[in-house]
């Protein structure tokens, strides 16, 4: 059964294309083209996914994120033209789970679409993970390039090991900061891009940049 993808956007032409595109990459689609017709559609039949464009005549995608996340766990995408760090950062701490910014390729959005659903499928406590010739074991504590052991600091683990959990979906700074060192450091950035150097130096091979992707001002995202 393919996955149902509710898709918000007020913009007819945006809606018809995106409609044909998702449907093309096998996906069962409903659209809507208010805050309200989305949240409406999402109550009468839970959506595995959710595309809404920030933009919207009677709300904003922020506010519609909000509204779902009082009751689903559904993966949503904000879409919109703006691309200011304040309007990423909103969404995000409203419960978005990746934020595309207009004009988007099809293909980058399926992709971004597959990813989040491929994540929500995840078990949490899964013991092992990879990515490209990485490897984080969650039970020994225990991080491999390659087949060969890395050492990590303790903070550097945490910080690969919720990277990982949330495989291509943008972590904002303070999400990171919150979640590995607590809320009381939700605003030490600058100690975040020292701790995320020294993880990418001892991990990405030759400094490749093929594990992590960083949204300058907003967060970083893994993306082995």
């Amino acid at each position: 059964m393919s996955a149902r993808i509710l898709v918000c956007d007020d913009e007819p032409q945006i809606l018809r294309a995106l409609r044909i595109v998702l449907r093309d990459a096998g996906f069962s689609v409903t659209t809507a083209a208010t805050a309200t017709e989305a949240l409406d559609a999402a109550a009468l039949a839970a959506p595995d996914a959710v595309i809404v464009d920030l933009v919207l005549p009677d709300a904003d995608g922020v506010e519609v994120t909000r509204r779902l996340r009082e009751w689903s766990d559904a993966p949503i995408i904000v879409l919109s033209a703006i691309g200011e760090e304040n309007e990423k950062v909103r969404a995000l701490a409203a419960g978005a789970d990746d934020y595309v910014t207009k004009p988007f390729g099809p293909r980058e959005l399926v992709a971004r679409l597959e990813a989040a659903l491929r994540r929500a499928g995840q078990h949490p406590d899964e013991p092992v993970m990879h990515a490209d010739g990485l490897e984080l074991d969650l039970a020994a504590h225990v991080a491999r390039r390659d087949g060969a052991d890395v050492h990590l600091t303790p903070k550097e683990f945490d910080l690969l090991k919720v990277l990982m959990r949330n495989r291509g979906r943008l972590m904002t700074h303070r999400a990171l900061l919150t979640e590995v060192w607590g809320p009381a450091y939700g605003e030490e950035v600058a100690n975040l891009r020292t701790h995320m150097s020294n993880l990418r130096r001892k991990v990405e091979p030759d400094g490749a940049g093929r594990l992590f992707h960083t949204d300058p001002g907003v967060g970083y995202r893994f993306i082995g």
